[in-house]
């Protein structure tokens, strides 16, 4: 007898749906697994065999073929071990098929016949209901990654019996639903901006970067308040759309890093790796391609702490994701291309010390100052939008910072609205997103404005790089302002949160 049922897996970012056929003739007893495997997946047809004998079901001694189809892409992970499972049952007469039609099954078979967790079971379930099916049995530690969708039923199984008789009918099951708003409520908050004493300039750099998704570059001595304002950033970012949150926890499920107690991602992402990170921890790859640093903390925010005492080569692999806003990593037979939106963020000491330029504090000699700052290369300052240095605050203590971060979230979405609506026709929507092609149509400047951003790239060693970034946060500061037009102060205020170069590196 021949039947099949629905499967899926994931490759790189992309969730597949298979269809796994099973088919039973007389012939010398075998089981053979066709259709282009990895080892894990021919290892089901232990995995399958052992746990139906230990749940009572024994398969007769028969010719078995099982095929994943189509046979030309190469199946990987355990997520076929229940539909192959059921397949079989159905082949064997224990179900009929029309009980599996347009149902996608996904699952690992312990031995004993339970069925454990897998990842990305929110990615298979998208591309299911993208093909048209409607009903997902999954396990039951994965069931409520799809709680948050529309128009489909997902249904939790813990055990292959549990699964034999819901398909049946024989033991009813409700679809996982949970409220969106109500996981919301539950996400834990960030530090508030109130709690920030003075860096009034480096807290309207910050608005700035957040309003118009730019990047952002802090540098001063320690102790200044650069990492306790970067953790407050995600504070004043606007909450998460459902699409957003769908499309974050979508890759959060692909890496495995969803847990029972928060099953979607409801907080816009907070990143801040270690700097032994190795490019392929920022940027995603290995041997088998997984997602990087910069991918998950798509939607919110990528800092890096201590800026220069990350490698040369983990720095430098940043820049085309930063520029393009998407990772693409190559191996042999597959390529995978992540998603990079993120607001980057970064923060340093002048000097290794800490203290440059103050010459009475700072120990370091000029070679190790120009060693210290030459480890940012130039192609990489040009790719932060932002730069402001912080001043070591003065001296108070359990002293309120002044404004809140609720207040500066309200006027970082008016100004988010303002691009939205300018940008609805476009395949963009924020400023620092935008491409170079639509700059003279949406940042007109006028004559002065020209004249003075040509004398600043004439004078600074500016490139053009740089400049239309600095365009582009006018264009932000103007939107704050509510303003149609880019006029000179706000270039003269963009100018100068990219001045520090002249500083600095000289």
């Amino acid at each position: 007898m021949f039947c099949s049922v629905y499967g899926a897996d994931v490759s790189g970012m992309e969730a597949r749906v298979i269809r796994i056929e099973a088919d039973v003739n007389d012939g010398l007893p075998v089981f053979d697994m066709v259709g282009y495997l990895a080892s894990a997946v021919k290892e089901a047809r232990e995995r399958v065999r052992i746990a139906l004998r230990n749940i009572g079901i024994r398969l007769p001694a028969r010719r078995i073929t099982v095929n994943l189809s189509p046979a030309n892409l190469r199946k990987e992970g355990t997520s076929f071990d229940l539909p192959i499972a059921i397949s079989l049952l159905t082949a064997f007469g224990y179900l009929s098929e029309d009980l599996t039609e347009q149902t996608l099954l996904i699952g690992e078979l312990g031995l004993d016949g339970s069925i454990r967790e897998v990842k990305g079971v929110l990615a298979m379930i998208m591309e299911g209901r993208r093909q048209g099916i409607k009903k997902f049995v999954v396990p039951a530690g994965n069931a409520s990654e799809g709680g948050a969708l529309p128009d489909v039923e997902v249904y939790g199984v813990s055990a292959i019996r549990e699964a034999l008789d819901f398909l049946r009918g024989e033991k009813k099951l409700a679809p996982i639903r949970f409220s969106f708003e109500e996981y919301k409520k539950r996400a834990k908050e960030s530090g508030d901006f109130s709690e920030v004493c003075g860096q009034e300039g480096l807290k309207r750099a910050a608005e700035i970067a957040v309003s118009g998704r730019h990047n952002l570059l802090m540098i001063g001595p320690p102790g200044s308040g650069k990492t306790m304002v970067a953790k407050r950033i995600p504070s004043i970012m606007p909450e998460m759309s459902l699409e957003e949150s769908l499309e974050l926890t979508r890759i959060y499920s692909i890496c495995g890093l969803l847990s029972g107690e928060e099953p979607i991602v409801t907080r816009r992402p907070f990143r801040t790796p270690h700097h032994t990170a190795t490019p392929a921890a920022l940027t995603g790859g290995g041997r088998i391609p997984v997602p990087g640093e910069i991918t998950l903390a798509a939607k919110g925010v990528l800092f890096l702490d201590e800026l220069p005492e990350f490698s040369r080569a983990a720095l430098e692999a940043l820049r085309q994701p930063l520029e393009e806003r998407r990772v693409t990593v190559s191996r042999l037979g597959q390529t995978s291309e992540y998603p990079s939106d993120c607001i980057f963020l970064a923060a340093m000491n002048p000097c290794r010390c800490g203290f440059y330029p103050d010459r009475e504090r700072c120990r370091c000699t000029e070679g190790d100052i120009r060693r210290y700052l030459n480890k940012l290369s130039e192609p990489l300052l040009d790719r932060m939008d932002i730069c402001v240095e912080t001043g070591l605050p003065e001296f108070h203590l359990y002293q309120s910072g002044g404004e809140d971060s609720a207040a500066i979230r309200k006027r970082v979405q008016r100004t988010m609205d303002i691009q939205k609506e300018r940008y609805r026709s476009e395949d963009f929507s924020y400023n620092g997103e935008m491409p170079g092609k639509s700059m003279e149509r949406y940042c007109a400047l006028g004559r002065p404005q020209r004249e003075y951003l040509e004398e600043f790239f004439r004078e600074g060693d500016c490139s053009m790089r740089r400049l239309s970034r600095i365009i582009r946060v006018a264009r932000t500061i103007a939107d704050m302002d509510e303003s149609d037009a880019i006029t000179e102060e706000h270039i003269t205020e963009a100018v100068c949160l990219r001045s520090i170069n002249k500083k600095y590196w000289r």
